[in-house]
């Protein structure tokens, strides 16, 4: 599966301000990455059904084994409650086992600031990561 470029399931308000997230998962073994890859077109499927989806992308660089994924929400509970809802739910446990290191980075923007760019997700990313 080649890259998902931005996809907006629900546009926000013109004026309205989103809650984004941004993640980098990196699997253990080449298997794992290929796992991840697997479960990815039923997570987006998901995504385009989620209430309060105003965005995602997906970044698949499967022989680094490294992931990186991009969304809007409405606010953070649209967020939650996709997280905890199924696919979504069975497959990040699933994925666990197979994960080297993940992180995540969280922000507020503007509406007008969608779609995010990759740049910024990874630079928000590394300020993250060197928090810790």
């Amino acid at each position: 599966m080649p890259d998902m470029p931005w996809t907006t399931p629900t546009a926000p308000a013109p004026d309205a301000e989103v809650y984004v997230m941004a993640s980098r998962f990196e699997t253990r073994t080449l298997l794992g990455a290929l796992r991840f890859l697997l479960r990815s077109p039923g997570i987006v499927l998901q995504i385009r059904k989620a209430p309060g989806a105003h965005g995602a992308a997906l970044r698949a660089r499967v022989g680094a084994r490294t992931f990186l994924t991009l969304s809007a929400w409405s606010d953070r509970d649209a967020l939650h409650r996709f997280a905890r809802s199924e696919p979504h739910r069975s497959n990040s446990r699933a994925a666990a086992a197979h994960m080297k290191e993940s992180a995540f980075t969280f922000w507020t923007a503007p509406a007008s600031a969608l779609p995010v760019t990759w740049e910024e997700a990874e630079r928000r990313l590394a300020a993250e990561q060197a928090r810790y």
